[in-house]
């Protein structure tokens, strides 16, 4: 398996695959189609779905952005974890419609001129990651944790990354990535 720590890419505006379904059909089944722009990671990209499509289905399945990973489907993992104006939130749980008007930040968003985020370079230098599925959850999280103030102590690390789970357990690299840039930033 192949794993991108350092996902680059953007979106362009464009027109959203084809769902498989037509309008009449959705609406029949009770649900809508509309239109909404998503601006991911500063690009916008006008869409037309259907009112249930939730973030994490809207980034992988229309805009290609399989960075961020769909896990258990039911917020209890943190693998879909993306930040929303800044704030982390658990994109499975959030419908597309929701991100009208807002910014959302992808994995793919963090490098910057060739250069990864901070906490990229942090989770690479200590190996907090192993199969790496659930690695984008856990940088989007450590990003607004350390930016929250919320890593002041192995404690208060371990207690508000509880959200996103590790499967192989690279807990203690993943507090010493996040322990190493609240440190070099605080």
């Amino acid at each position: 398996m192949g794993f991108d720590i350092a996902a680059g890419g953007g979106v362009s505006d464009r027109e959203p695959a084809s769902s498989g379904t037509t309008e009449a059909a959705a609406q029949a089944r009770g649900s809508t189609q509309f239109a909404v722009t998503l601006r991911v990671n500063g690009h916008s990209s006008r869409l037309r779905l259907d009112s249930r499509v939730t973030l994490v289905d809207a980034l992988r399945d229309l805009l290609g952005l399989v960075g961020t990973k769909k896990g258990c489907d039911q917020g209890a993992c943190g693998a879909c974890t993306v930040l929303l104006d800044g704030k982390r939130v658990l994109s499975c749980l959030t419908l597309a419609a929701q991100c009208e008007g807002r910014d959302v930040t992808t994995i793919e968003g963090l490098a910057s001129a060739g250069s990864l985020h901070p906490v990229q370079e942090a989770f690479i230098r200590h190996d907090g990651f192993q199969c790496g599925y659930c690695t984008p959850g856990q940088i989007m999280s450590a990003i607004a944790l350390i930016e929250e103030g919320n890593a002041s102590t192995d404690e208060a690390i371990a207690e508000f990354m509880s959200g996103n789970i590790c499967r192989c357990a690279a807990y203690p690299n993943i507090r010493a990535a996040i322990r190493e840039v609240r440190d070099a930033t605080g």
